[in-house]
């Protein structure tokens, strides 16, 4: 999408620190960090939201897990513990609406979400 932040990312005309990049995604880290390691994850291919995969998308979508475990492990964060998230809609608290999943650790990052 023209106008998508992540999407000129993928394309390179926006820059970005990349520590994980395939055919189908893409690894960055987050410019505004809310824990030591702080990394979104994205499919190369544009998609609002989970509500907006296809059926098509689902083998990109099932390997972010995956590509979020290795990252884990190279960033030293396997062992301890880490949490991979995305938010879905406004309500959800998503901002930028190209799906992303969010791997963050390094840090006790406590049980709540959302605060009281």
């Amino acid at each position: 999408m023209e106008n998508c932040l992540f999407c000129k990312i993928v394309n390179g005309t926006l820059p970005a620190h990349i520590v994980y990049s395939d055919e189908t995604l893409t690894a960055f880290k987050d410019i505004h960090p809310q824990a030591p390691v702080h990394i979104l994850i994205i499919p190369k291919q544009h998609v609002d939201n989970l509500a907006g995969i296809s059926k098509e998308m689902t083998p990109v979508i099932s390997r972010i897990p995956e590509v979020a475990t290795v990252l884990a492990k190279e960033y030293g964060i396997d062992k301890t513990g880490f949490r991979l998230l995305t938010n879905s809609g406004s309500d959800g608290g998503q901002t930028v609406y190209h799906l992303h999943f969010h791997l963050m650790g390094g840090k006790p990052l406590g049980p709540k979400l959302v605060k009281d």
